[in-house]
């Protein structure tokens, strides 16, 4: 069923086409959920532009427009109950109470929950997470992997080909100095007669940089190195794909945590194509040497002394840059893997970076913006309780994978205060999905802009915008359907949602407008757009559980019904954020 916010915006722009033929051309439709109940559930504020075109007042043109909408769907039934003009030319908009409860049968009744896959399907890579090889994952990369895995499960729920993608920093000069190293220090490793792990990877990564800084001669030998593993040197490349294991094996262990799914594609991935895209550069004219290196200069990208910022393609030793994997990635992902969108979830930081690399690609010829969407989705730190960056209590950068246990650590105390008969095995297994899930919806729930502060004792509580009290919606739908002892099956066939109640139809509305939620951070890319839906869907279930009863009531049925849809719902959304549902709190 097409949502009620794209209905309305065709019936109004059909409305607007009858009501003033003399304009050959219309701007477009401006309707949007409205803030309050007592304004109806939609308002179109069309008017005050057209107003000026016609030359004509407000309230005028929203009186003409009234005049010209169609009320009823397109079976016939009615659609729009009410159509009432407010201030200077807002138009509220109600909608009929059988229509709301069509909509929401449609969610039991039809697959996908009522919403229509897209007529064409979009090609969608999402570049998300993106640790360093040979560095144990901290807490900066926790929001681009959670927000970079929660768009990717918007886009696969949505109905397109998702190509979820880990641009690891498995190339370059750290590898150098790492192999020559561990050749140094730990030559066995890099031969596989001893196994190791990433905490001593990153011991040793911390030590070559160290020689690296301070001995000229192991700088040279390093850059040698580099120079060797990109010429395909077999001991080098054999000693690279041991410390690419054991990274991937140590990252592999978080995302498995986390439930995200990622294809590994590195920027190792790209060398063989960095030479043919410098000479494809220099061959369309945007190379440019400065200081011996081949760079592209983009206008409108300055430094703070007003000096224009320099995409290095290719150093003055023949060294190829991020710079350059970045072009070639963004190419590659346009002409071999026909991407239609791709969208780049890093740290706020790298905006400008990115914002030339789109430049670049179009100048370039590889990006045509009219037929590739191309986003960056950049992303605030998280602060500790001081109010800087999330440190541990030693001033170390706190690894990922132990923020995470204690998080589910955290949940199983609360769960053992709260319910200390609760079996052991279902308790662990609670605990992690209410620590993990309350780590991630904190995160998800801020603006992904701005920078939030990190608190167990915060995400895990049982009431606000938490995954705690989320959960307990839905678990309290559980412990209804539990109590009144119907197969919802049988139900689901025989019965049908019934809206009377102003709480239930209420309820019913929000539910109705989960398409347009989720089309709405398709758009924006925004994933605190969805957990404030689920917390509004939160709330008026509990306002409908408190005013309308369901058990032994004349409406049980029906009302059972409603609580099927909203646990429907509630679970697909907790699904796109990453979070799992549970049955008893």
């Amino acid at each position: 069923m097409q949502s009620a916010m794209n209905l309305l915006i065709e019936k109004f722009d059909h409305a607007v086409r009858k009501a003033f033929p003399q304009l050959l051309e219309t701007p477009p439709i401006e309707i949007v959920q409205s803030s309050q109940e007592k304004f109806g559930h939609y308002q179109c504020n069309s008017a005050m532009k057209l107003s000026k075109l016609c030359q004509q007042n407000p309230r005028q043109v929203a009186e003409n427009i009234v005049r010209h909408v169609q009320l009823t769907a397109e079976n016939g039934q009615p659609m729009i109950s009410r159509l009432d003009i407010a201030g200077p030319g807002f138009i509220n908009i109600t909608l009929d109470p059988g229509y709301i409860t069509e909509a929401v049968q449609d969610i039991l009744d039809k697959p996908h929950l009522g919403i229509p896959f897209p007529s064409k399907k979009q090609r969608i890579i999402v570049d998300f997470s993106s640790p360093n090889t040979a560095k144990e994952m901290h807490v900066g990369h926790l929001r681009s992997t959670i927000i970079g895995d929660c768009l990717a499960r918007l886009f696969e729920f949505l109905g397109h080909h998702v190509l979820r993608l880990n641009h690891v920093g498995d190339w370059g000069t750290a590898f150098g100095m790492l192999i020559v190293y561990m050749q140094d220090a730990c030559p066995e490793i890099l031969t596989g007669k001893r196994e190791t792990d990433l905490k001593h990877l990153m011991e040793c990564y911390k030590n070559a940089k160290q020689r690296f800084d301070d001995d000229p001669l192991f700088k040279k030998r390093s850059q040698l190195q580099v120079v060797a593993l990109q010429g395909g040197d077999p001991a080098a490349l054999e000693a690279w794909k041991i410390i690419c294991r054991i990274s991937r094996e140590a990252y592999q262990e978080i995302y498995n945590l986390l439930d995200v799914k990622l294809t590994e594609r590195g920027e190792s991935f790209y060398n063989p194509v960095l030479a043919d895209l410098v000479l494809d550069l220099e061959a369309k004219g945007l190379i440019q040497i400065s200081d011996g290196a081949k760079c592209i200069f983009l206008e409108g990208f300055q430094n703070r002394e007003g000096e224009t910022l320099p995409l290095m393609i290719q150093k003055s030793d023949g060294g190829f840059t991020y710079d350059a994997t970045d072009m070639a990635a963004i190419r590659h992902r346009i002409e071999v893997e026909k991407a239609d969108r791709i969208i780049y979830v890093t740290d706020a930081g790298q905006s400008t970076h990115f914002q030339m690399i789109f430049k670049a690609a179009e100048k370039a010829g590889y990006l045509d913006p009219h037929k590739v969407k191309v986003d960056h989705v950049p992303f605030g730190l998280v602060l500790g309780m001081d109010g800087k960056k999330f440190r541990t209590r030693s001033g170390e950068t706190e690894r990922l994978k132990d923020l995470l246990h204690a998080g589910v650590e955290e949940a199983k105390k609360i769960l053992l205060e709260k319910t200390p008969n609760l079996d052991a095995k279902e308790r662990d297994a609670l605990a992690h999905a209410l620590g993990i899930g309350a780590i991630k919806y904190s995160d998800l729930a801020c603006h992904r802009a701005s920078d939030y502060t990190f608190s167990y004792e915060r995400m895990l509580k049982f009431e606000g915008n938490t995954a705690a009290f989320l959960m307990y919606a839905y678990v309290r739908v559980a412990g209804i359907k539990r109590k009144v002892q119907i197969d919802m099956d049988a139900l689901r066939k025989k019965d049908r949602i019934q809206l009377e109640h102003p709480s239930e139809i209420a309820l019913g509305l929000h539910l109705m407008q989960f398409s347009e939620t989720l089309d709405q951070v398709s758009r924006e890319l925004l994933p605190n757009r969805l957990t404030d839906y689920l917390y509004g869907l939160a709330e008026k279930f509990n306002a409908f559980f408190r005013d309308c009863r369901v058990e032994g009531s004349p409406q049980q049925n029906a009302r059972l019904l409603l609580c099927e849809a909203v646990a429907c719902t509630m679970r697909q959304g907790l699904e796109i954020l990453g979070l799992k549902t549970v049955e008893r709190m």
